[in-house]
């Protein structure tokens, strides 16, 4: 496999926030641009394909009124062909469908990134892409066991496998994408991205106008 289809980065930004009006996190305005932005700024950096997974082409659509996307962005619509006549809104279903076109195209590993997480570092995203090498998996682990499973790398084929059983089977906790026999390089948050981005805001999802202000806040 060519160097190009090793890795692809995938962001989910398919969900509402009842907090902000039913709104995506991914359209507020964060320090003078889209929060979104600020995420695909920070990949721009890195020479790797980023695909944004949302709910529906109707979703894309709002997006691109409200956003001035790069041009070589990719956006894939969650696959509900899987769920049937179910009207139920989870990651798992754009981790599926994200991962499901990332294994047609031929992609290796996939970085899963949350859409709500703004404002990622550099240098973190530079880590995890160092040390997932000879391994299947790179996730953030707390010191308390806590994992980060939205900012992490992921085998393409496998996880795709995995999310969707865990669909068939109605399972939507995000560790069920995260198979035990797999060989995993866990990355202390405290020891290794700390160092990295002391006020840890790279890890803080925005859920409410609450996180908003404190992003805010520790990113000036």
């Amino acid at each position: 496999m060519d160097d190009q289809k090793k890795l692809a980065i995938v962001i989910l930004i398919g969900g509402k926030n009842i907090r902000f009006g039913n709104e995506s996190a991914a359209v507020l305005d964060v320090l003078g641009k889209p929060l979104i932005l600020h995420q695909i700024e920070t990949l721009s950096k890195f020479d790797e394909d980023v695909f944004l997974v949302a709910n529906s082409e109707y979703q894309i659509n709002s997006y691109y009124r409200e956003i001035n996307f790069p041009r070589d962005i990719n956006f894939i619509v969650d696959d509900t062909e899987i769920i049937g006549e179910s009207d139920v809104r989870t990651p798992m279903l754009g981790i599926y469908s994200g991962f499901k076109e990332l294994n047609n195209l031929g992609f290796e590993k996939g970085f899963l990134l949350s859409g709500d997480m703004p404002l990622i570092k550099p240098e973190v995203i530079e880590l995890l892409i160092k040390e997932v090498e000879g391994y299947d998996c790179c996730i953030p682990r707390w010191n308390n066991g806590f994992l980060e499973p939205l900012f992490a790398i992921y085998p393409v084929e496998k996880t795709y496998e995995l999310a969707k059983k865990t669909i068939q089977e109605k399972d939507y906790a995000l560790n069920s994408i995260i198979d035990k026999t797999w060989n995993i390089n866990y990355i202390s948050v405290e020891e290794s991205i700390k160092p990295l981005d002391q006020n840890l805001v790279g890890l803080i999802n925005i859920n409410g106008p609450i996180d908003l202000e404190k992003v805010i806040k520790l990113y000036q």
